[in-house]
């Protein structure tokens, strides 16, 4: 007996060891939840990867991407993250300092509003904040933050300490007043319907009317034209200027699978990967693209442009952040 005995055991490991090889390593990419969902480019892109990597490529999302980097902060050298995409130059330099992530390779050429030199980060999409609203109902549009503030206006703002857009928001009045900036959100509390976690949930309540205008992106109206078929949402072009905003990926150092994770951050600026940006993440594209963009996407483009270098964010948040906080306490 003890013959087929072993037999079967020596077949069960071979089996076993068989279904071991069979077994594709997953790549674990955290980011923010408008990434990964249906309507985002999450889905296109684990479909455009996971044909080449023989892999499986899995999103985790931890909220925006202020909320990305603290849950980094927080799992530290055990988080599970492969990579993690949708951080933007606001944090970056928050980012490097954990030691979390690692350096990246050769790039190709780009096509962004800055030159781009960060040994770390590799970005994966740009666009300019601005204020949206729709055209039917906002009559008068203020051009700049002061005229905002005169106004009866009613706006949604996402939170700086959860949101990235929160955060651009307070860098935008924080580069474009200075010292002045204080004045102007104390000026702009009675403007404030509220302060949403993060974009999606601002940018609902202004669909649902909640608000007249809202905390989004000059690409913001591209979306309705095209989805929608909807040509009535606008975006309020500043004279102090827009703040432009250029999200980015990362590598984390701890990487279970180094090797997927360069695999996955040179994907980021192909064309397979690039190419889902315009219509879904409603973004620009990092590398210029074989097909034009969709209608909509040259309709609102600041003529000035606003953008803190990375390394000089931290010297000014917390003074930019306080100055909010006290605002709207008030």
């Amino acid at each position: 007996m003890k013959l087929p005995i072993l037999a079967a055991g020596l077949l069960a490991m071979m089996l076993g060891t068989a279904a071991q090889a069979d077994e594709k390593p997953t790549l674990t990419v955290y980011t923010y939840d408008s990434f990964a969902s249906k309507w985002g480019p999450g889905p296109a892109v684990k479909t455009a990867f996971e044909k080449t990597c023989g892999c499986t490529l899995n999103f985790v999302t931890a909220g925006d991407g202020a909320a990305l980097l603290s849950r980094l902060k927080l799992e530290g050298k055990r988080t599970r993250a492969d990579v993690v995409i949708g951080l933007d130059t606001a944090l970056t330099a928050d980012a490097e300092k954990t030691g979390l992530f690692a350096k990246h390779g050769d790039l190709p050429a780009l096509d962004l509003p800055v030159k781009w030199t960060d040994p770390t980060f590799v970005p994966f999409d740009w666009g300019w904040f601005a204020f949206v609203y729709d055209k039917a109902k906002v009559k008068e549009v203020p051009k700049s933050f002061e005229d905002l503030a005169k106004s009866k206006l009613k706006i949604v703002i996402e939170d700086p300490r959860s949101s990235t857009p929160g955060l651009g928001l307070l860098l935008w009045v924080q580069k474009a007043y200075g010292d002045k900036a204080p004045e102007i959100w104390k000026e702009l509390a009675d403007n404030i319907v509220t302060v949403t976690p993060g974009w999606s949930e601002a940018y609902n309540m202004f669909l649902k009317g909640e608000a007249d205008m809202v905390l989004s992106y000059t690409t913001s109206p591209a979306y309705h034209m095209v989805e929608e078929k909807d040509d009535g949402k606008a975006a309020a072009d500043f004279t102090e200027g827009n703040y432009a905003e250029v999200e980015v990926a990362g590598r984390i150092a701890g990487s279970k699978h180094p090797k997927l994770a360069d695999e996955f951050m040179h994907f980021i600026t192909t064309e397979a990967f690039q190419k889902e940006i315009p219509t879904t993440n409603w973004m620009y594209p990092v590398i210029k693209l074989s097909k034009p963009l969709p209608k909509g996407f040259d309709m609102y483009k600041p003529e000035k442009t606003l953008l803190y270098p990375a390394a000089e964010v931290p010297k000014v948040k917390d003074k930019a952040l306080a100055a909010w906080r006290d605002a709207l306490s008030k």
